[in-house]
């Protein structure tokens, strides 16, 4: 049953972390509601899912989240005021959100990992290709890697898995993959996945990073899973167990080398917020000018 072609339409973006990193910040409003320049960085993913041809959007939510619903809900109240002010610049940014694509939310329960988190996604998802994206990885919207990976999966019907090339001493800050070569310069197949290895253990320096196209038979996998790193059921585990040739097909992987924004880490925060805060219409030109002044007291 799971062999049948079919277009990727459905996007699943687990979003139930408890943002530890980000405490106090996180204590009363999630990390995914944090802004990147203007926008929450959850929105940022739901666009990127919807510019790759993904207008159906499952969010997998934890507790203390109902700020993060709300965003994508309509606020009529103001969207009123705005419109009596004839303040349409900031009614047409209000209504983005709740107009963007089709959202839906889905409590995990408990917070047992990647993996489990997907596997929640089942019901929604049915007997479909669907794709994963998590949201502490932020990928420049002129960098469509997504729909490379889409293009990918339709062609030849497999899960494939974003890689990106990090320094060697930072591979056990992520899943690492053993990889070969194929016929086209940014596809490998992936042989087999580690996840957080200690530098001289891995495979690799092509990390996973969080964007998958993954195929109705990692819901089985996922439920026959032992828990893993963290007593957690995580979802490399499960991708290694198709690597390893337990599924109907291959994983291949997508080699990306553009922009990728790290939410979930404070600093790469605030790099993102500047290096997004340059480019941005409104702000970028007075943001600019101040940058390269502070750059310069700095020296």
């Amino acid at each position: 049953m799971t062999n049948q072609t079919c277009a990727v339409t459905k996007a699943v973006i687990p979003a139930a972390g408890l943002g530890t990193r980000f405490l106090p910040a996180t204590k009363a409003m999630p990390k995914e509601m944090l802004p990147i320049v203007d926008k929450p960085a959850i929105q940022y993913v739901v666009e990127e899912a919807v510019a790759a041809g993904l207008p159906d959007v499952l969010i997998i939510t934890g507790r203390n989240k109902e700020n993060l619903i709300s965003h994508f809900d309509s606020v009529p109240e103001l969207e009123q005021t705005l419109q009596n002010k004839g303040d349409n610049f900031r009614l047409r940014q209000v209504m983005e959100a709740s107009e963007l694509a089709d959202v839906h939310f889905l409590r995990q329960g408990q917070p047992l990992g990647l993996g489990h988190a997907v596997g929640r996604a089942r019901n929604h998802v049915g007997n479909e290709s669907f794709a994963v994206l998590l949201g502490d990885d932020l990928i420049d919207g002129r960098d469509p890697l997504l729909r490379r990976m889409i293009e990918v999966h339709d062609a030849q019907q497999v899960t494939v898995v974003a890689l990106m090339e990090v320094p060697p001493e930072q591979v056990n800050l992520y899943g690492c993959a053993a990889v070969e070569p194929t016929d086209e310069a940014d596809v490998v197949r992936i042989t087999g996945l580690v996840e957080k290895p200690n530098p001289e253990d891995a495979p690799s320096n092509l990390a996973v990073i969080g964007r998958y196209v993954l195929r109705p038979e990692i819901f089985d996998i996922i439920e026959g899973l032992e828990p893993g790193r963290g007593g957690e059921y995580q979802l490399t585990d499960a991708l290694n167990h198709l690597a390893l040739g337990e599924g109907e097909r291959p994983v291949l992987g997508v080699i990306f080398d553009g922009r990728r924004y790290d939410t979930g880490d404070r600093a790469e925060w605030i790099k993102a917020n500047l290096l997004l805060g340059v480019e941005h219409e409104e702000l970028g030109p007075e943001l600019r000018e101040w940058l390269v002044g502070f750059v310069k007291s700095l020296a």
